[in-house]
């Protein structure tokens, strides 16, 4: 009987991780549940022609394909841990850390200004959740024909902020133009939210 090789082993055992999977989302994360094993197919096609081999690299193959189940299971049980963890409505979330933070105006009808790095700090955790009418917003997009101007909503952009660490949670983040409205954008939603004070400087 042919002894296995150590790195031959290993390489069996990732070829056998190769599989055609079923996608679908969760918690708004992709989760894959592998449904035929394209990589144990592999190398019983390649290891059937040589005495012995395939029964002794076996095990090792079907082992790298249901570790695609371990995977699985353990991206299932962390979901809802990084939830409570990191709840996705909170806006502390997605804004951690200001040190480096600043107010860059987006559009024309945004006036120079600064972030109130302080009064957003002590807003955050009582920030009031509000949802995004995109009809109206595009309604309060006004266009004065005389004045060639146009009065964007979110004139400004907040960069340079830090979600909470290990979040891995990234947004883009803009500022209603009374400096209360507080937008964020990611990758599978919009969170608007609203401040009892501005928290911009100047803009005036």
């Amino acid at each position: 009987m042919v002894k296995p090789k150590i790195w031959k082993i290993l390489i069996v055992t990732v070829v056998g991780l190769f599989s055609f999977s079923i996608n679908w989302k969760m918690f708004n994360a992709l989760i894959e549940f592998a449904v035929l094993p394209l990589g144990v197919w592999i190398l019983y096609l390649f290891l059937r022609r040589k005495n012995g081999r395939w029964q002794v690299y076996r095990p090792y193959a079907w082992l790298g394909f249901f570790a695609n189940y371990l995977f699985l299971a353990s991206t299932l049980l962390a979901l809802p841990i990084h939830e409570v963890i990191y709840p996705k409505d909170d806006p502390t979330t997605y804004i951690a850390n200001l040190d480096d933070a600043s107010l860059i105006p987006i559009h024309p009808s945004g006036k120079e200004a600064s972030i109130d790095k302080e009064t957003l700090l002590n807003q955050l955790p009582t920030l009031a959740q509000e949802d995004v009418d995109s009809i109206q917003w595009y309604e309060d997009t006004v266009i004065d024909i005389d004045l060639n101007e146009i009065n964007e909503r979110f004139p400004y952009q907040l960069i340079g902020t830090s979600p909470k660490w290990g979040s891995g949670l990234l947004s883009m983040i803009y500022i209603e133009a009374d400096g209360k409205g507080i937008l964020l954008s990611t990758t599978n939603e919009q969170l608007y939210f609203r401040a009892e004070k501005s928290v911009i400087e100047g803009g005036e």
